[in-house]
């Protein structure tokens, strides 16, 4: 059969598949058990012949189709191919929108794990295009899988909404990102991956030359002791030293030859390598902050 000949067919499935949940004066009530499969077999055959915004139709209804039948599981697995498509055609809304679909599908099945992946694939297919959705979507994918006790799921969730903070210049929303990941981390037991969290988080800061946030942060973290006790606060500490003393030298030093850093993900190595992005004598620590203005308030 060639491309045309299955194209017409995939027509004619479709045809009859509307007719079928079409109501009219000799038809009371739509056959879905009939029309369904139908819809799924045009679906199929629209994608295989590349005619995308037929193939995205069919699936939509497939999915619908799916769930007058009491298959959520199904209908979601549509809604996502739907969504998948409309990517292709640039239909962003419909991209949000089917991947939502799917993920509350997933969940009315009982199933948050499939239902934070749909989260997140949609989310990478928005992240241009939209992306304060994007986020949105990750944070509500990986917030799923915290609800349900499976952290350690979730971790290429939080390095996408790390990374897609970064590319918006977000850098507290990254670092927050970050902190969150390190708390995953650490329910989960992944000390490694904890460390790392907390190391990244306190570079993103002095990157964003929040020196007193990232002096706090690490003084947060080092409360607990499988970070304090690592290379990674180790190397934090040494970074936070040569800030205080205006060490330009000694900071690019630590950077290019600490054992930790490179380990870290490609992006906050990127931003550790340009550290400081102002000038670094203006960094002050929350301790001489507090002195100077308890200075400038003393009036004896």
């Amino acid at each position: 059969m060639t491309s045309d000949e299955k194209i017409k067919q995939a027509e004619k499935l479709l045809k009859k598949a509307n007719k079928l949940t079409k109501l009219s004066f000799t038809r009371w009530s739509a056959d879905w058990s009939a029309a369904t499969p139908l819809y799924e077999q045009a679906a199929l055959e629209f994608k295989l012949s590349k005619v995308v915004d037929k193939a995205k139709e069919a699936y939509e209804r497939a999915a619908a189709g799916q769930e007058r039948l009491s298959s959520p599981w199904q209908a979601a697995k549509h809604f996502e191919a739907a969504g998948a498509l409309a990517k292709e055609l640039d239909q962003w809304d419909e991209v949000a929108d089917f991947f939502k679909r799917a993920f509350e599908l997933y969940t009315e099945c009982g199933k948050p794990q499939p239902a934070a992946d749909a989260l997140a694939r949609g989310a990478r297919a928005l992240e241009d295009a939209k992306p304060e959705v994007a986020l949105q979507m990750y944070i509500d994918s990986f917030s799923t899988l915290e609800d349900d006790g499976r952290e350690q799921m979730a971790f290429d969730t939080y390095r996408a909404a790390m990374g897609l903070n970064l590319k918006l210049e977000r850098y507290i929303d990254a670092a927050t990102v970050l902190l969150r990941w390190g708390l995953a981390a650490d329910k989960c037991k992944a000390i490694q991956s904890q460390c790392k969290a907390y190391l990244s988080a306190i570079i993103v800061y002095l990157y964003a030359h929040d020196f007193v946030q990232a002096e706090q942060c690490y003084n947060d973290c080092s409360e607990v002791g499988a970070f304090l006790s690592s290379e990674h606060s180790a190397c934090a500490e040494k970074l936070l030293r040569a800030c205080r003393e205006g060490d330009i030298v000694e900071l690019k030093h630590i950077v290019e030859s600490n054992g930790v850093i490179p380990h870290l993900d490609h992006m906050i190595v990127r931003l550790a390598r340009q550290i400081p992005t102002h000038d670094v004598t203006a960094f002050t620590s929350s301790e001489e902050q507090g002195e100077k203005h308890l200075d400038e308030d003393d009036l004896t």
